[in-house]
């Protein structure tokens, strides 16, 4: 069961001891204290490190106690810190957590869910009430209320930067750019990706640390299919030459999927929607996009992500990870495809960092929410029919913004992509919306669409997030929102260049094409003359 799944069935309620189920928590200051989370299920025999933090004022002469309805335990406040973790196993519990670890034996907590209750002098102050407490995860905190996160998972905001100098490019037409941008490093480079089997990416990376670059790698231990015997070999290769790599996953992972595809050179952020890999930064077949920011708070937003992301317990040093284990063989791409569309560097006005799960779907819905003339979407594929993004899309086309909609025509998606084509396109004239979907025919520019991107007026998007609810919920994704007229009139016109492709647009649109052939046929065939079509 996916920890999506577990989120729905997991019931929480943060409550005030004394007000009804449902209301808020009262903490109205910091005399009253607050239970601030729970971990009752761990990922342990016995459920070895279970506890709960609880904030209470330091030197109180109160008498502060934490209750179930059946066992009562002292909580101390003779602490330097407010916030402490009570637990019965504080030596398993202090692998779990950074907060100050108290122990306290009679605390007990239930998987199928508990009532716990913090009391001042043994009148009630605030409580917790929970019930089927996933495995792994923790109380956390939403805009929503409150909901369970894996264990060692932040929440993040979107986070804001100014100006900055932008470079967009496209694959496979500059697959030099991505690498050129690796070798440059010459304090600090942060690869994070889903995959790597790239020998230029390794040898780049390589050379970096032999020139004293601190260099450390990211990626997701167990991708879909498996790893290759060539990516594994990738990986031992960086390892041997003391490159730190660690591969995120396993029964304690925080995430479905580490799937994001950026790097953080020196001071510039390099976000791209493809994987380090010769299909993708390697240009041998997937048509992405990327950008590069030369901007030292987005690179150091990153490098703080990274940090966070390559430093709990989940991402396990890779010399360790694939003891044991055995990798099938993999075929590389070997496309060759034409240079069409260079970089192009331009300023843009701001550049926002998105991150899943958190509020990467919300901010992108709030992007083409703001969209007033224009919106274009690339993406291999589009997951539920009513999922937030789609619906966004729907509704600028409902307030009259033009909208189009291309996806990949690849064997593994052709069929659910011909039928939502054909929807979106049946929607549009049934409804008389400015909608258009497409499914993209590459006509040897590229062999299949793995970008991930989104231009909305003056605003690009461009990261590893698909347009589907595990990606959104599950997976850590990466993607940067960038302001840029120019920017956007660049990747537009790439966009033009795909759609105009001779990308197949469903049997209701092909109804109208057909006729429009058959007028002109019948046109030449009256002016008798001979078209010639290339």
């Amino acid at each position: 069961m996916s920890r999506g799944h577990r989120l729905a069935l997991a019931i929480l309620l943060l409550t005030a001891a004394t007000a009804p189920v449902g209301t808020a928590p009262v903490t109205a200051n910091a005399g009253d204290g607050a239970l601030v989370t729970a971990v009752p299920n761990p990922t342990a025999d016995g459920d070895a490190g279970e506890y709960a933090v609880v904030r209470v004022p330091t030197a109180s002469t109160a008498n502060w106690t934490l209750d179930d309805g059946e066992r009562v335990v002292a909580v101390p406040t003779d602490r330097p810190a407010a916030r402490v973790a009570l637990t019965a196993t504080p030596n398993a519990t202090r692998r779990l957590t950074d907060v100050p670890v108290v122990a306290v034996p009679a605390l007990a907590l239930s998987n199928a869910g508990e009532r716990l209750r913090l009391r001042r002098n043994g009148a009630a102050a605030a409580a917790l009430t929970y019930r089927d407490a996933p495995e792994g995860d923790r109380l956390v905190r939403t805009d929503d209320g409150t909901a369970w996160r894996p264990l060692g998972y932040q929440p993040r905001d979107v986070h804001r930067y100014g100006p900055a100098t932008v470079t967009g490019f496209v694959l496979p037409d500059s697959p030099s750019l991505p690498v050129e941008t690796l070798r440059s490093a010459r304090r600090r480079l942060l690869l994070a990706g889903y995959t790597l089997t790239s020998s230029r990416v390794v040898d780049a990376l390589i050379a970096a640390h032999r020139r004293g670059v601190a260099v450390r790698v990211l990626v997701d231990a167990e991708p879909v299919g498996g790893r290759t015997a060539r990516g594994a070999a990738a990986l031992d290769r960086l390892a041997a030459a003391g490159v730190d790599v660690r591969a995120l996953g396993g029964p304690r992972a925080r995430f479905d999927y580490h799937h994001p595809k950026y790097a953080v050179v020196d001071d510039r952020a390099l976000v791209l929607t493809e994987n380090w890999k010769p299909a993708g930064v390697g240009g041998r077949s997937s048509r992405g996009w990327g950008v590069v920011v030369d901007s030292a708070p987005v690179a150091a937003d990153l490098a703080a992500l990274f940090r966070a992301d390559a430093g709990w317990r989940d991402a396990l040093p890779w010399r360790r990870f694939r003891r044991g284990k055995t990798f099938a063989p993999g075929a590389s791409a070997e496309g060759s495809y034409p240079s069409r569309f260079e970089p192009t560097e331009t300023t843009a006005a701001g550049v926002r960092v998105l991150t899943a799960p958190g509020n990467a779907e919300s901010a992108l819905v709030g992007v083409i929410d703001g969209a007033d003339d224009r919106v274009d979407v690339i993406q291999p594929t589009v997951g539920r029919r009513d999922g937030p993004l789609l619906r966004a899309t729907i509704r600028a086309a409902e307030r009259g913004v033009r909208v189009r909609i291309l996806v990949s025509g690849a064997w593994y998606v052709a069929e659910e992509n011909a039928a939502l084509v054909e929807w979106l396109n049946g929607l549009a004239e049934r409804r008389d919306l400015p909608l258009t979907a497409r499914v993209a025919e590459p006509a040897g520019r590229y062999e299949k669409i793995h970008a991930k991107g989104v231009v909305a007026d003056g605003v690009v998007v461009v990261g590893s997030l698909n347009w589907n609810e595990n990606a959104v919920s599950e997976n850590r994704e990466v993607a940067l929102a960038v302001r840029s007229d120019a920017l956007a009139a660049y990747f537009r016109e790439t966009f033009v260049a795909d759609w105009q492709g001779r990308g197949r647009v469903g049997r209701t649109t092909w109804v109208v094409v057909a006729g429009a052939l058959a007028a002109l046929v019948l046109a030449v065939v009256v002016a008798r003359k001979t078209i010639r079509f290339a």
